[in-house]
């Protein structure tokens, strides 16, 4: 496969940054790596093999993919290219879509379910495969689209860890592309050749979703103002609890308003 050059320099540089600042890998560490088969799951794949050649530590990948059950979606082409790259091909199973249809409402979106279940049995996948890592593909848009989710419809101050221990205790999350914009892995996903998969989800796209209006809102203010993005991930490693609403003395998160209080 030939290499995007300039293009994947950069990203690799942001990975690398991103590693180092939080502590992502260590000597000896064995990584399950959560393959969806899109563009960001490949282009980490891809980063950190290549950042493995020079690293001063060594560590294990291990992609695995979780096959949701939806209709449409086919692993001939991911199993296919992982044989091709020399790794073990897997492909776990999960009654996502399933679960879906038995206990979603009318109406209601998938996104979070799908989310803590494919979470579940990649933690699952890591202990019996004796990986002490789980890596997952997102990037800045994701964090900053998880922020103003929060903000706008939950009432939180929250978006994702790039470095994170799950609530088992036992399972840690890294996210080697947090610095990296989405329209950079597009670009390089594309010119790098990578099998593209569909994730075949029946609500995929749908302009109804939050996320997608979220995306349309940063990349209208962006369009308008460069830098907002950047601004935004900035902010969530700049907090100032004193100008923030948080009593004094109080646990974490303790507000002072009510949530919807008007």
């Amino acid at each position: 496969m030939a290499a995007a050059g300039h293009l994947e320099r950069r990203i690799r540089r942001l990975a690398g940054r991103a590693i180092g600042d939080f502590g992502m890998i260590q000597d000896g560490d064995r990584i399950l790596l959560g393959l969806s088969g899109g563009k960001d799951s490949w282009t980490l794949l891809y980063i950190l093999a290549k950042l493995r050649e020079r690293a001063p530590v060594r560590f294990d990948l291990l992609p695995v993919t979780v096959h949701p059950g939806f209709p449409g979606f086919d692993t001939t082409g991911i199993e296919a290219y992982l044989k091709e790259q020399g790794y073990d091909s897997r492909v776990v199973h999960a009654p996502i879509f399933e679960t879906m249809q038995a206990k979603l409402a009318e109406g209601e979106r998938p996104c979070s379910l799908c989310s803590r279940i494919r979470r579940g049995v990649l933690y699952t996948q890591a202990r019996v495969s004796g990986c002490n890592k789980v890596a997952l593909g997102h990037h800045r848009d994701d964090f900053i689209e998880t922020l103003l989710l929060n903000q706008f419809y939950n009432g939180k101050i929250k978006a994702m860890a790039p470095f994170l221990r799950a609530d088992d205790g036992r399972s840690v999350v890294i996210r080697p592309l947090v610095y990296v914009p989405e329209q950079e892995i597009v670009r390089f996903a594309a010119e790098a050749g990578f099998p593209v998969t569909c994730c075949a989800c029946p609500f995929c796209g749908d302009p109804d979703m939050k996320r997608v209006k979220i995306k349309g809102l940063l990349a209208a203010l962006e369009h308008e103002q460069p830098g907002i993005k950047a601004n935004l991930l900035a902010a969530l490693g700049d907090v100032e609890l004193r100008h923030l609403l948080v009593r004094q003395g109080a646990p974490s998160g303790a507000a002072v308003l009510p949530r919807n209080s008007g």
